[in-house]
């Protein structure tokens, strides 16, 4: 381990500056701006664009916005929500970071020049593997055989008497090890591999990143070590036990509020310490640069497969598509798959006790922008720019930042952020479980519970189809919801 004077909140280091952007017009920025002329050019070489269309190497997790996007300025110009009910002719809008890794003003490297090394080791690394066919075969073949992809897309008939709309879930909780983690950790299991790294460590909060890491180091020989703070360490035994089966170390971090953020930095000064031998596996779209940009690009299957299943089986795009966002991979990875395309992205946080409470995890909800884990995004801070404590329910969204690719979406209006809060999230979790007999994890339990809150209210009325993300199963969290379970009048 590195000696307390070693830190890591990958905070301190602002040395990255903006460049100048082209021009764009208020409220918009660069990249949106050079996508719509992008979308110019293809307008006016159509037999261009047939091409690209035509050309296998634009499908994919690599999948460019070469393919013909003419048709796409029309929903990008008008917003999310007006939903497309043909069979889009165009990719969905693909978002990368700049040189600097920023996605507009959010995103790049705040990070200790010791580290500086190995995040542009990781980052060549990266740039060469995507483009790779022998690594994307081989991840193919490990996400299919191995993982269970494709997940189904389910239609809850019950819960959509309940809602209103047609309800479809996207089921990752069905992939090996119980949620979408496990479409990261073996991209980058390989990944390390691939740069001669024997070990592997991780952060955890809910448990379910920790126990896809365990899984993919054990299927690769590596050794791991996954760091988890004391609080979710009880809160997840079960889990920190499935970890320990496949032969990981779990870690308990007690300092500060012994939660996921104080976990993620023990993480980070294990790999200041362990450079060279060591490969970290962060979970979400969180971290300085590659990493935001690298897990939602292995999380982009989640969305891939989910708009072709939907055209499959309803004809037609969805009018909402709703995820739950802690750091928020499994929402970048549904959001990817319809992005620009018409339907509404809704991304619902921990909203806690309330958000005017102070004690909730909605960094976009309620917080400011602001640098976590070496990113400027949106965070929980008070006015001298220290962290606040974040507070969930959940253990995966007791995180008090965000992706800075859904910040990005967020100011661009390009995706809606909401809080749902532990109540709604029990009352989604109940909700599920008896009218589908699927028990969620408490994590996308928030998004049940919004969209109840929300067909409650009247906002679902004229609404025909919903893709609502299952991120994770909820055999996790049972001890938790009995515990409050018997406190509160559940009806359980």
């Amino acid at each position: 381990m590195a000696p307390a004077t070693a830190t890591v909140a990958l905070a301190a280091s602002r040395s990255l500056s903006n460049q100048d952007e082209p021009q764009a017009p208020e409220g918009m920025t660069a990249d949106v701006a050079r996508h719509r002329a992008d979308v110019s050019t293809h307008v006016a070489a159509p037999a261009t664009t047939a091409a690209a269309r035509s050309n296998p190497q634009t499908r994919g997790i690599t999948q460019r916005r070469a393919a013909s996007v003419a048709a796409m300025a029309e929903s990008v110009a008008s917003g999310p929500g007006e939903a497309n009910a043909q069979a889009p002719d165009r990719p969905p809008l693909r978002i990368e970071p700049d040189e600097r890794g920023r996605f507009g003003s959010y995103g790049g490297r705040y990070a200790p020049e010791v580290l500086m090394p190995a995040l542009l080791e990781l980052e060549d690394a990266w740039r060469s593997a995507r483009e790779d066919h022998d690594y994307r075969a081989e991840l193919d073949h490990h996400l299919r055989h191995y993982a269970g992809r494709p997940t189904p897309l389910y239609h809850a008939r019950r819960l959509s008497e309940r809602l209103g709309p047609r309800v479809w879930i996207k089921r990752e909780d069905l992939a090996h090890t119980g949620s979408h983690k496990i479409n990261n950790v073996l991209g980058q299991c390989l990944l390390a591999r691939r740069l001669g790294k024997n070990r592997v460590i991780a952060e955890t909060g809910a448990g379910q990143h920790g126990v896809a890491t365990a899984t993919a180091a054990a299927l690769f020989g590596l050794d791991c070590e996954v760091y988890m703070g004391a609080e979710d360490v009880g809160r997840q035994s079960l889990n920190v036990f499935r970890m320990q089966m496949l032969g990981a170390r779990v870690v308990p971090v007690e300092s500060s509020s012994r939660t996921l953020k104080d976990a993620i930095n023990e993480a980070f000064r294990d790999w200041v310490a362990n450079v060279e031998t060591t490969h970290y596996v962060i979970g979400s779209v969180v971290g300085p640069h590659p990493y935001p940009w690298m897990v939602a690009e292995l999380q982009q299957v989640i969305g891939d497969e989910a708009r072709e299943q939907i055209l499959d089986y309803a004809g037609r795009l969805p009018d909402l598509v709703v995820a739950c966002v802690g750091g928020g991979s499994n929402a970048i990875g549904i959001f990817s798959g319809f992005l620009g395309l018409g339907p509404r992205l809704v991304g619902v946080e921990a909203g806690g006790l309330g958000v005017h409470t102070g004690s909730h995890g909605a960094a976009v909800s309620g917080g400011t922008d602001g640098v976590l884990h070496g990113a400027m995004t949106r965070i929980m801070q008070d006015p001298d720019g220290l962290i606040l404590p974040a507070h969930s329910i959940s253990a995966g969204l007791d995180y008090p930042g965000i992706g800075p690719e859904h910040a990005h979406l967020a100011a661009q209006g390009l995706a809606e952020y909401v809080p749902a809060d532990d109540a709604e999230a029990l009352s989604g979790f109940k909700a599920l479980a008896e009218m589908e007999g699927i028990i969620p994890a408490l994590e996308p339990a928030h998004a049940v519970g919004w969209l109840m809150r929300e067909a409650d209210a009247g906002r679902l009325s004229g609404l025909a189809e919903v893709v609502l993300l299952l991120s994770g199963r909820g055999d996790k969290d049972v001890e938790a919801v009995r515990g409050y379970s018997s406190t509160e009048s559940s009806g359980w």
